[in-house]
């Protein structure tokens, strides 16, 4: 009996998805044909980033065109001095870099998932540490002169609202008016070493659910008809996966059946990559803050 590996692996991050690939060839080559990889260190935390450039290049890693930059957060993890300033800093870079933004453009922040579900409640829980200042621009356009106009919004799930997360998206940015958005969730991971620990920014857009097996309509410029950049933090490993890589082929998937896997800290994890994320995007959007300046308006 013979199974495809590539299927057996359940990940949302490209930097996996390009490893995967690289043990199902033996060309020797870095990345398919129409992808670039690259590994670099930005203030102490390592950082890999894959590009998609061609159609024939997101086939071979399931993954849509576009940017992915994925974050590693050990020094995080090990709580060296000044590592939640670095990481900040970090992924504030890189959010700017995808988001392009060249003026004043109002920013959407989305939180996707499930608050009521721990490992699926990095997007609300990331949502409530972002700097709301849409209202405040428009009534004190003075006092609040030196920050970009920014919504908020959580979503929720198809199962408790009974709409689609795209489609209550798509009616926020069209009363909104954003000239970008940021689409916050959780996602699945290959490696359990990950889990919480790594951060995955793309300009690609986001497809709510997809790491679990429930892929829902896709967050992305064609639907929202603005820029979506995503961010991800993997919260779960896909029990299958875990056996696959165990070094034995995967045990069967009956419908219904799906089981994934998450640590036993994952509340406090969860809360803590919320926060990073949350301060993250507010010094992205807002470059003259200090992580000071944003523990004292979320006060």
């Amino acid at each position: 009996m013979t199974w495809d590996r590539k299927s057996a692996v359940r990940t949302d991050l490209a930097a996996e998805s390009r490893t995967l690939w690289r043990e199902g060839t033996d060309l020797g080559a870095e990345a398919p044909e129409g992808v670039t990889w690259a590994r670099e260190e930005r203030d102490g935390f390592p950082v890999e980033v894959v590009e998609i450039r061609t159609e024939a290049g997101a086939k071979e890693l399931c993954k849509p065109i576009g940017r992915y930059a994925t974050v590693l957060l050990d020094a995080l993890n090990r709580r060296e001095e000044g590592a939640f300033r670095r990481a900040c800093g970090t992924l504030a870079e890189e959010l700017r870099r995808q988001l392009a933004l060249t003026g004043e453009e109002p920013v959407l922040v989305v939180g996707l998932g499930n608050r009521d579900i721990t490992p699926d409640a990095v997007g609300p829980l990331a949502a409530g540490q972002v700097l709301v200042t849409r209202h405040l621009k428009e009534r004190m356009p003075e006092e609040f002169r030196g920050f970009r106009p920014v919504s908020v919004f959580c979503s929720g799930v198809l199962g408790t609202t009974g709409l689609e997360s795209a489609a209550l998206t798509a009616a926020v940015s069209a009363l909104a008016a954003p000239g970008r958005v940021i689409a916050v969730d959780a996602l699945c991971a290959r490696e359990t070493g990950r889990l919480c620990r790594t951060v995955q920014i793309s300009d690609a857009g986001i497809v709510p659910g997809s790491g679990v097996g429930n892929a829902r309509q896709a967050l992305d410029r064609e639907g929202l008809g603005v820029p979506v950049v995503a961010i991800g933090v993997p919260t779960v490993v896909d029990a299958r996966t875990l056996c696959t890589d165990l070094g034995g082929s995967p045990p069967a998937e009956e419908p219904g059946t799906a089981l994934f896997v998450t640590p036993r800290d994952i509340d406090s994890r969860v809360r803590d990559a919320a926060r990073l994320v949350g301060y993250s995007i507010n010094l992205a959007l807002h470059p003259g803050l200090t992580i000071e300046d944003i523990d004292m308006f979320l006060s």
